[in-house]
């Protein structure tokens, strides 16, 4: 079966829960931005390796939860790598009283919703993609 959505991970060991229900999940949430899915690739790292990415392709000197690198070509399609830091995550969860899982989902959509074309710089964006996740997060569950 052709998967559109992959997990992969990055100097960890770390395996996704429920990886068929998420992937489907992440799939409606393409589909319900207008959206069609091209190939998506999701790679779990820790600190380190994310902050690499920061440093050498963004010029960000810090540790950050989540990068996205969109590839998509084709007008209305999606297709990129998203990178997520385990090691923020779990910080994330503690900081903010969630679950891990609730806070893998929450970050997962987010880096979807980069690739669907939010954005998160300015105050507005941030609360409009803040909005996004809430509402794709209710759908999970």
């Amino acid at each position: 079966m052709d998967q559109k959505i992959q997990f992969f991970s990055e100097n960890i060991t770390f395996r996704l829960p429920n990886k068929a229900r998420i992937r489907s999940w992440l799939l409606s949430v393409i589909q319900s931005e207008k959206k069609k899915a091209w190939y998506i690739n999701y790679i779990f790292c820790d600190d380190l390796y994310i902050l690499e990415l920061n440093k050498t392709y963004l010029d960000r000197d810090y540790f950050t939860d989540v990068i996205s690198f969109s590839y998509s070509e084709e007008p209305g399609t999606v297709s990129g790598d998203i990178f997520i830091s385990i090691d923020r995550v779990r910080e994330n969860a503690d900081k903010f009283g969630q679950s891990f899982d609730s806070e893998i989902r929450r970050i997962m959509v987010h880096g979807l919703l980069h690739l669907t074309g939010y954005r998160d710089r300015l105050k507005n964006e941030k609360k409009r993609i803040t909005k996004k996740e809430d509402h794709y997060l209710s759908l999970f569950e």
